[in-house]
């Protein structure tokens, strides 16, 4: 596979600890992928492996044919951690953290030019933000600081984009429109890989899921994946659990 992602017998250990035993999988690009497990199950180790945040013991990932930190270094990745990984409080504006995706545009001295912000002015215009560009970014609500960075990635111009637990704390009409511009994004060519608890959205958010526990239980379309008897291989259940998703 030489466009989208492709990981490949990677595994991650924080020292004793396995994170991840030998996950292969890749991710089609012009597609949503949804990534499935429980907590623990090494789903932000995987996205942390992706970018190259983390070095795998064994294994090989490559973006779009390429090493993450060449991806990275061109902006054509970009990554959406989750709220807890995020210091709220820090005084930027919404307009400053859509500015950074344009930082490996701008050189050392990262001065906005004419292009820049009219990146940034047309990213918060497509996830209906442009009436908070001046706000302080701890200020919005959950589904406005998800949006706040897909707009980042939006404005950095990657056309691979990693989501950790997008919709967290999102009421169910900021679910929606982020789905509506992820599909958006998709179908004009972006690879998305998206880790979710949300069972019932995933079918309107995703073509295929991955299962995973540490290792793939599972790669393949979504009706399959939500499976009782997949989701109870991936929850690392002994029975069929049906009410995963009752």
């Amino acid at each position: 596979m030489t466009a989208g992602i492709s990981v490949a017998d990677v595994t991650v250990k924080y020292g004793d600890v396995l994170a991840l035993d030998g996950v292969s999988l890749n991710v089609a690009p012009g597609g949503i992928t949804g990534l499935i497990g429980m907590n623990g199950a090494g789903k932000s180790t995987l996205f942390k492996a992706i970018t190259g945040m983390v070095k795998p013991v064994k294994g090989r990932v490559l973006i779009d044919g390429e090493d993450p930190a060449v991806a990275r270094k061109s902006g054509s990745l970009s990554y959406v951690p989750q709220s807890e990984a995020v210091d709220w409080a820090f005084p930027v504006s919404v307009r400053d953290v859509v500015m950074m995706g344009r930082y490996g545009r701008q050189g050392l001295t990262r001065r906005p030019r004419a292009a820049d912000r009219l990146a940034v002015a047309n990213a918060l215009e497509r996830v209906d933000l442009s009436g908070f560009a001046d706000r302080q970014i701890g200020q919005l609500s959950g589904g406005q600081k998800k949006r706040a960075f897909v707009a980042r990635g939006i404005a950095q111009g990657a056309n691979i984009m990693l989501l950790d637990e997008p919709f967290a704390g999102v009421d169910k009409p900021s679910e929606a429109t982020i789905i509506a511009l992820l599909r958006e994004l998709a179908a004009n060519g972006c690879t998305i890989l998206v880790s979710t608890h949300d069972l019932h959205a995933l079918p309107s958010l995703a073509e295929e899921a991955v299962l995973l526990l540490h290792r793939v239980v599972f790669q393949g379309p979504v009706d399959q994946a939500l499976q009782p008897h997949m989701l109870a291989r991936a929850f690392g259940l002994d029975v069929a659990g049906s009410e995963l998703i009752q």
